[in-house]
């Protein structure tokens, strides 16, 4: 049985440096997205591009965790928003999807700098 926490690497992928360049770009784009929303959606744009090129690379997990963080993130800042001017409760919404999102982002740098999957499952 394999360690669910090891390194996974498909046999003849060829560039998987290349590919974990362009995960740690869309963890910087979404990082900036806190600044500068546009760049949240140039990322998950990269990521479904190249999703295909990391199937079955441990590097295919960071780009599914990171289309899950945009879309999540999305749909409760979303909801955040319209909750603001109905009940006031969006404030709140808002913060936990900004930690949250924060998380997300330092999460997944971290796994990625370490060369594994950022949860065993995805």
């Amino acid at each position: 049985m394999s360690d669910p926490h090891s390194v996974i690497d498909a046999p003849g992928s060829q560039d998987l440096d290349g590919l974990k360049s362009v995960a740690l770009a869309v963890y910087v784009l979404q990082a900036l997205s806190f600044f500068w929303g546009i760049t949240a959606v140039i990322g998950v744009i990269i990521d479904y591009v190249k999703l295909d090129d990391a199937r079955g690379t441990w590097v295919e997990n960071h780009l599914r965790w990171q289309i899950r963080t945009f879309w999540w993130a999305l749909v409760w800042s979303v909801l955040g928003i319209a909750l603001i001017w109905v009940f006031g409760l969006g404030f709140l919404i808002l913060g936990i999807t900004y930690f949250w999102t924060i998380y997300r982002v330092v999460k997944g740098w971290l796994k990625l700098t370490e060369r594994r999957p950022v949860y065993p499952s995805l």
